[in-house]
């Protein structure tokens, strides 16, 4: 288990652990050991979940895409993960899985952009993503009935307004997979969406799981957004520092902390600190 991933199984106590979002993005790195200098490389991405007392953001460096590195990081993680359908994140065992519906609904998206003429059963399968997220805003502002706890309530929600309604987006599916071509747009989008299904409707289970894994997708649009300016990293320790810089500050925005006001706190504290 590498430093990183043991401080953020280790940040807190066990309920602060009860859901971890992984996710990954690309990274270029150009002198790399037996590489050339135009392979592709990866961020794995971490995050604690919405409403944590002590959230983290944590970014790792990856010179790959393969399983041995979410087993690595997370190790014998037994609580939920969410994540997208790469296989490679299904592979730990000892962890729940969901899905993450706005994968799913992101690729109707292309299905209908990919169209010559607009609608069709791309635009039909969306009303039905579009009133799922419809119901889950509701249910925040939900109230609870007397003597109902908010999860109680909560799950009491999703269990009668979007079961049914996934209960009928899943039987559109099934009923339109005979007439899709597969290797289209529109081919991928259903076979995904039916074979994640288990994951993807997973949520509607526990009030704490969520919907999707946007939340940490938004931490991975800031360093996205980074890599649009300095374009790749010079070697491997340049990007493992990248890293780290990154989770540091990821994790101030997370923890509602002004960046550069904690940066400015700790290099002038850490001078005055004996042994380190």
């Amino acid at each position: 288990m590498s430093y990183a991933s043991g401080t953020f199984l280790a940040i807190g106590r066990p309920g602060h652990r009860f859901l971890i979002h992984g996710d990954e993005t690309t990274v270029q790195v150009l002198k790399e050991r037996d590489r050339q200098a135009a392979d592709i490389s990866y961020m794995g991405a971490y995050r604690s979940s919405e409403g944590s007392d002590e959230p983290i953001v944590l970014l790792e460096y990856q010179p790959g895409r393969g399983q041995i590195h979410p087993q690595t990081f997370l190790g014998d993680y037994r609580g939920t993960l969410m994540s997208d359908g790469y296989t490679a994140w299904r592979t730990l065992e000892s962890a729940t899985h969901i899905g993450c519906m706005a994968h799913a609904r992101r690729r109707f998206v292309e299905a209908l952009k990919a169209r010559k003429k607009p609608g069709g059963p791309p635009a039909q399968t969306l009303k039905f993503f579009d009133q799922v997220y419809r119901i889950e805003r509701q249910v925040r502002d939900e109230r609870p009935w007397d003597g109902e706890t908010q999860g109680d309530c909560m799950r009491r929600f999703r269990q009668q307004h979007s079961v049914p309604v996934l209960n009928a987006l899943k039987a559109w599916l099934d009923a339109i997979t005979p007439k899709v071509v597969p290797d289209t747009k529109l081919g991928d989008a259903v076979s995904y969406t039916l074979n994640q299904w288990e994951y993807l409707t997973r949520y509607t289970q526990d009030r704490r799981m969520p919907i999707d894994n946007n939340l940490l997708e938004c931490d991975i649009r800031i360093f996205a957004k980074g890599r649009k300016s300095w374009l790749f990293s010079d070697t491997v320790d340049g990007a493992k520092v990248s890293a780290v810089v990154y989770s540091l500050m990821l994790t101030c925005r997370a923890s509602r902390v002004e960046p550069f006001a904690w940066v400015r706190h700790v290099l002038t504290e850490l001078p005055q600190r004996r042994n380190g």
